[in-house]
């Protein structure tokens, strides 16, 4: 059988098996010899192999008869890794579905990991003040040498940069030891492979697979919260790479203690390494973000004009994330590229219109009330009631000190929707929380959380 002749077949396959199996599991199979009635495929594991002769093993056969192809059995083989060796990119469209997807590296075919894409590095990272802690400790982990940082938990709201950072780790390893077994994907991915494999009965192989890695990379961990099974399984990898002193670098939403349904012991494991923050970005930040992007959409769109102010005016008005960031210079550049004008100031407030209103969406005091009653525990009639025990009374000032800063209620305002208190009262809680968010990490991080569920 030729190569034709399997292109052929897996053309039918792709009708008979639908699109997304046929992306999964026959695609990924390599033709290699048609000798005495038996085909040889190469594949990358052989979890898949055997994936793939119970589940589609007839069809594969039933269509190859049908091409006039003499074979009566199938055969599929694992190569060694230095067969297996040959370049692969990741782009932006590559499956990132639940499957088993072969990583981006080369000599790394044969590990269960999600691609990797080519724009997320170091060199595209732009650096500020919130993120440069991140920053470094990503850039620490990536030299490799004795693991120092172990594990390394990144956490910050969306768009911040978690991923990108795990990327550009991932890459920098790899280029830096091309024989390094690192594997990166997500949480839900991960939970997947582990059903996958509870189901068809492989946990040796999925153990097996996950424990001989040199780096382990899980996105999202929040999203195994209240998974028992799979907490469970993940538990036990962690503690098998940790004990052969292998990286591990995990991101999550926030801090692992504030992760729900999270089990204590998973909590702690974590907790034990290096933990940083990526804060909501800063001005600064942003206005660097979009020159960064700039340098980019110029070759794109070759001769557009673009005021002065414009770039100034998008990163003051747009604080929500990066990802909305990029997203609404790319908007503007295209819709400025598309009807031939320059990018001013006037095109951007009518092209941005919808972004611009969403970030304006202004909070409430009630609002502030009912996040500040909810992050304490505490009911919001106890909140705005008379109480003055010191467990009612911080947080009464937080939110006091949060609507000081985030409405534009007045004082008298604010006063008389916290159980009509004096307006001095609410100026000596502002104040108290200037004082103490200096002092006090735990209030500072609650004046951060508080402020980004509200901005979200």
């Amino acid at each position: 059988m030729t190569n034709e002749e399997w292109g052929l077949v897996r053309n039918k396959l792709q009708k008979a098996v639908g699109q997304n199996n046929y992306t999964n599991w026959i695609e990924p199979l390599e033709f290699a010899d048609l000798k005495n009635g038996v085909a040889t495929f190469l594949v990358p594991t052989n979890f898949m192999g055997n994936w793939v002769d119970r589940n589609f093993g007839d069809k594969i056969l039933h269509q190859m008869v049908g091409e006039g192809l003499k074979v009566s059995r199938l055969d599929f083989e694992v190569p060694s890794r230095t067969a297996m060796a040959k370049p692969a990119s990741a782009t932006g469209d590559a499956d990132t579905s639940p499957s088993l997807a072969k990583t981006t590296k080369t000599d790394q075919d044969d590990l269960p990991g999600a691609p990797l894409y080519d724009r997320f590095t170091f060199d595209n990272f732009v650096v500020g003040k919130p993120n440069e802690l991140a920053h470094a400790a990503a850039r620490r982990v990536a030299e490799g040498g004795p693991v120092t940082f172990n594990p390394l938990f990144l956490y910050g709201g969306v768009g911040l940069g978690k991923t990108h950072l795990m990327h550009a780790i991932a890459h920098e390893m790899t280029t830096r030891n091309p024989d390094l077994r690192v594997v990166y994907l997500s949480a839900e991915q991960f939970m997947y492979r582990f059903v996958q494999a509870l189901r068809e009965k492989q946990m040796m192989d999925f153990k097996q697979l996950f424990r001989s890695v040199d780096v382990l990379m899980v996105d999202d961990v929040q999203f195994i919260a209240g998974k028992d099974s799979t907490q469970e399984e993940f538990f036990h990898t962690f503690n098998a790479l940790v004990d052969q002193n292998k990286q591990i670098i995990i991101s999550g939403d926030r801090a692992p203690g504030e992760i729900k349904d999270l089990e204590d012991r998973i909590k702690s494991r974590l907790q034990c390494g290096l933990v940083v923050d990526l804060h909501p970005t800063d001005y600064e930040l942003r206005l660097g973000v979009l020159q960064n992007k700039l340098k980019a959409y110029r070759e794109q769109y070759n001769g557009l004009v673009i005021a002065d102010g414009v770039l100034e005016f998008i990163a003051h008005r747009i604080s929500t994330n990066v990802r909305v960031l990029e997203g609404a210079l790319m908007r503007l550049f295209a819709f400025a590229s598309l009807v031939g004008r320059e990018v001013t100031m006037e095109l951007a407030q009518d092209c941005l219109g919808d972004i611009l209103r969403a970030s304006d969406r202004k909070v409430t005091v009630e609002e502030i009330q009912r996040k500040v009653s909810e992050h304490y525990n505490i009911r919001l009639s106890d909140l705005i009631g008379p109480k003055r025990v010191r467990t009612i009374a911080r947080p009464r000032q937080v939110a006091m000190y949060l609507a000081k800063h985030m409405t534009s209620r007045s004082l008298p305002e604010i006063g008389r929707r916290f159980g009509g208190r004096d307006h001095t009262t609410v100026m000596h809680g502002v104040k108290r929380i200037d004082e103490l968010k200096g002092a006090d990490d735990q209030i500072a991080e609650d004046l951060e959380l508080l402020r980004r569920a509200l901005e979200a």
